[in-house]
Formats: C-alpha cells, structure tokens, sequence
C-alpha cells in the first residue's frame, strides 16, 4: 500500500511556471513506477507524464512535450512535475499515481494508486 499527496498547484498566468510535488508514504517508494494524470472539467482523465522506477526512462504526452518535465527523488520518497510555459488549456486537476509495472504508461490501469490530486489553473 502507497499514500500519495499532492501539492504545489495554484493559479499562474499563461507563460508562467509551476512546480508539483508528490510525496508517498507506505511501501517503499522506489519499488514503484510514477505517472502524472490531468483531468479538466467534463473531459477524461489524461496522460501527462511517466517515469521508470529508477527515474532513468520517462514518458510525456505530446501535448507537454518540450514544456513538462518529470522527475523524482526517492531518497525523498517524492515526484515531481515542473511545468512551464503554462497555457490556459493546461489547467485541471493534476493527479499523481503509482504503480509496479509501466506496461502501459499512458493507461490509468496500469497505476494502483492515486492521489487526491491539485488544482492548477492558467489564466488568459
């Protein structure tokens, strides 16, 4: 079992920067891989971004590409989504989740475990 907590979200101009943070608790930390999901009002929850156990491979959704990067310290038992050059169509529910295996990066089922999630919003 992994807790997940969220936090870093706000609101930023469009242009802006943010970073978020994911910090688990439970077992241990680098056993799992992490992934970032969004989800805007009325729409599905989306990939954004994955990244390997050992922090060595990671994955991005083409909509982020070149703007989000992610990252993790297990030693801090954390992950990290550092997004820049916000747009007012990045704003969501950012969501934060792990799971064994990256079978399929992209795919909620590939992860167990989920955060509550952090509300980032890009104003125009």
């Amino acid at each position: 079992q992994v807790q997940l907590v969220e936090s870093g979200g706000g609101l930023v101009q469009a242009g802006g920067s943010l970073r978020l943070s994911c910090a688990a608790s439970g077992r241990a930390f680098s056993t799992y891989a992490m992934a970032w999901f969004r989800q805007a009002p009325g729409k599905e929850r989306e990939f954004v971004g994955a990244i390997s156990r050992s922090g060595i491979t990671t994955y991005s959704a083409d909509s982020v590409k070149g703007r989000f990067t992610i990252s993790r310290d297990n030693a801090k038992n954390t992950v990290y989504l550092q997004m820049n050059s916000l747009k007012p169509e990045d704003t969501a529910v950012y969501f934060c989740a792990a799971g064994l295996r990256l079978s399929n990066p992209n795919m909620p089922y590939t992860y167990n475990y989920w955060g509550q999630g952090t509300q980032v919003t890009v104003s125009s």
